[in-house]
């Protein structure tokens, strides 16, 4: 009897991770199909972004599916801005690491999208410019 009580507690553990890898798996097989098409996607733990036909947009995962929480042309892309997630106007150095977000700046709009890594996001930039003046 007190072999089987020793072992529940590791049963639940399992459980619980069998739980959150199918939850994982869902959440990505629904990138996956948001996605599609896509030149330029991203899923990270702020969110999903995906480049398609001139237009960026990016979401967040709730409930079960993504919400819409904003889009912008690219072809109107002026400036891209890395900045801290927290620290209100603090643009980030290049040291830095952890959660930032993207500011996009042109035709008299800023919007910001957020990256949990700011390796990711320096990548983004990059490519974002050149596909702003690749669609001029």
């Amino acid at each position: 009897m007190i072999h089987g009580l020793l072992w529940f507690p590791l049963l639940l553990a399992f459980l619980m991770l069998t739980a959150l890898g199918w939850l994982e798996r869902r959440r990505q097989n629904l990138f996956l199909t948001w996605a599609e098409g896509a030149e330029l996607s991203k899923l990270d733990s702020s969110g999903a972004a995906k480049l398609k036909g001139g237009q960026l947009s990016w979401s967040s995962f709730e409930a079960g599916s993504f919400q819409e929480q904003g889009s912008f042309e690219v072809t109107k892309l002026e400036l891209v801005e890395l900045m801290a997630l927290t620290s209100g106007e603090a643009p980030l150095t290049e040291e830095s690491q952890g959660r930032c977000r993207l500011r996009l700046i042109g035709d008299g709009k800023e919007m910001d999208v957020p990256f949990a890594d700011a390796e990711r996001a320096r990548e983004w930039m990059d490519q974002l410019m050149s596909k702003a003046r690749c669609d001029l």
